[in-house]
């Protein structure tokens, strides 16, 4: 792996904001709309967390599946790879790419848990399915798995910044920064930063100089911060459950039906 991000390939895939908020043709032509793009991101945002939660994965691991999920569909559409089945397979590579493995048919046994019966029978899916799709994944992701996270830096600028009592704020807003793309988009160190200004301001703690001597630009590490204010405002979402599933289902069955 990189030693560092600057020299990872993640860093090489950074990708402009318009090249990521945009919705891939195949399901533009089904008739989706932006706003339920983002939904359908959002909400198998948290499957891919639910699902890690019965797996017992560390925090990175779901953060490296949710980079993978939202990396794919900036070069996928939804009609091609059904996100239902996208979201597990992630978490079954990046399990294995973080060095915490996770059987696929333990994937496949709580995937049918969580869905309980007489419910939606389009999550249910066997390993062979899984499997098929890692396949898929890795070629749609140019087998570049190398993800660095925010939760690092986090830590280190904190320490230095001398507010580790802040830690557990920061850390809840680095988490709701995978419910959005700025992974794709920024480098981990400065959605980190706008993570601690943030929670700065959240906790009046004054840290104008401490970010004046780190000589960072401070108009990319508000803009982030913005958008992680805009998501909150926008997205007035059940922390625990995500998008509620009525809002979600229709979309996935017009992207999803046959033609």
């Amino acid at each position: 792996m990189a030693a560092n991000f600057w020299a990872s390939s993640h860093c090489k895939q950074l990708l402009d904001p318009e090249d990521v908020d945009q919705v891939p043709a195949a399901d533009r032509e089904r008739g989706m709309t932006l706003e339920e793009f983002r939904l359908v991101k959002i909400h198998m945002s948290f499957h891919i967390w639910r699902l890690a939660q019965q797996v017992k994965v560390r925090q990175r691991v779901i953060a490296t599946a949710v980079t993978y999920f939202r990396r794919v569909y900036t070069r996928k559409s939804m009609s091609e790879y059904d996100p239902r089945l996208v979201a597990p397979t992630c978490l079954y590579l990046a399990s294995k790419v973080e060095e915490s493995t996770v059987q696929a048919r333990l994937l496949v046994f709580y995937i049918k848990k969580m869905c309980g019966a007489g419910s939606d029978d389009k999550y249910r899916f066997e390993i062979k399915d899984i499997l098929e799709m890692e396949m898929k994944l890795l070629e749609a992701l140019d087998y570049y798995l190398v993800v660095f996270h925010p939760y690092r830096p986090l830590l280190q600028l904190l320490q230095d910044a001398g507010i580790t009592d802040l830690t557990q704020c920061a850390w809840g807003l680095v988490n709701d920064t995978y419910k959005m793309d700025l992974i794709l988009i920024y480098p981990p160190y400065m959605i980190a930063l706008a993570c601690i200004y943030i929670a700065s301001v959240l906790k009046d703690k004054d840290t104008t100089s401490w970010f004046e001597e780190l000589r960072v630009d401070m108009n990319t590490v508000k803009n982030i911060s913005m958008e992680i204010l805009d998501f909150y405002d926008t997205y007035k979402i059940d922390p625990q459950r995500g998008p509620p599933e009525d809002k979600i289902s229709p979309v996935l069955n017009k992207l999803l039906a046959k033609s």
